[in-house]
């Protein structure tokens, strides 16, 4: 019997001792300073998410109240000047005669040696292409149904792209553009130009349409100035 109890008490102090290590190595995996930082990140998230919602929330409400005012007997001449300054802003879907230009990688066979890098698409080959629109007369542009404004930023983050600060995209890219249709074809297509040269160089798929009619969406995030605001006189 006291061999018996002595075995057993043995046991016990090994499954103690090996729940004490565990336990211990446990706290020490979430003392981590690599566990910590993606549990911060996390949090901040949450909170960029939270205050996103909050400020859409809070356009979506002043947008009806400012319909609502401007629905008034005689200021329609008013309410047409604030939809043109919308249209400005990209706060409100458009739509016109324009184009489509949809850009995708190489699907040339690569040879020994040959950097893959140069048959990929990146941030300087989709802007390239932006501004000669932009140079052509494009009134409105938009990224794989991502509105562009003025503020918009295009640029590589990996095999991706990053527009508007927070909208990842992946190729193809499908850029439409409102303008003269005619104009911009044929600034994309000018010899020597944007897309003969990323064709004939890096052989990078690039196809163009003419569309009689293309609608563009409103831009869907926030705008929040912390240093610009309205020039008053005598500043």
């Amino acid at each position: 019997m006291r061999t018996i109890h002595f075995t057993v008490l043995l046991v016990t102090l090994f499954l103690g001792l090996l729940l004490a290590v565990q336990f211990r190595i446990y706290q020490d995996i979430e003392r981590t300073v690599p566990i910590q930082r993606v549990q911060r990140l996390t949090a901040e998230v949450r909170a960029a998410r939270a205050e996103r919602d909050r400020l859409q929330a809070q356009v979506t409400s002043l947008r009806t109240e400012l319909d609502a005012a401007t629905a008034q007997k005689g200021l329609q001449p008013l309410k047409r000047k604030l939809r043109e300054y919308q249209l400005e802003a990209g706060m409100v879907a458009a739509s016109g005669p324009g184009i489509e230009v949809v850009l995708n990688d190489s699907n040339t066979a690569l040879q020994p040696g040959q950097n893959p890098n140069l048959y990929v698409l990146h941030d300087e080959d989709i802007l390239r292409v932006l501004n000669e629109l932009k140079a052509a007369g494009a009134e409105v542009l938009a990224i794989n149904g991502e509105r562009l404004l003025a503020t918009s930023e295009v640029r590589c983050t990996g095999p991706t792209i990053l527009v508007n600060k927070s909208k990842r995209l992946a190729a193809p890219f499908r850029i439409t553009a409102i303008g003269d249709p005619d104009t911009m074809i044929s600034a994309l297509k000018m010899r020597g130009g944007v897309v003969d040269t990323l064709q004939e160089f890096w052989g990078i798929q690039v196809s163009i349409r003419k569309l009689a009619q293309v609608t563009i969406p409103a831009y869907s995030g926030s705008q929040k100035f912390l240093y610009a605001h309205p020039y008053q006189e005598g500043e």
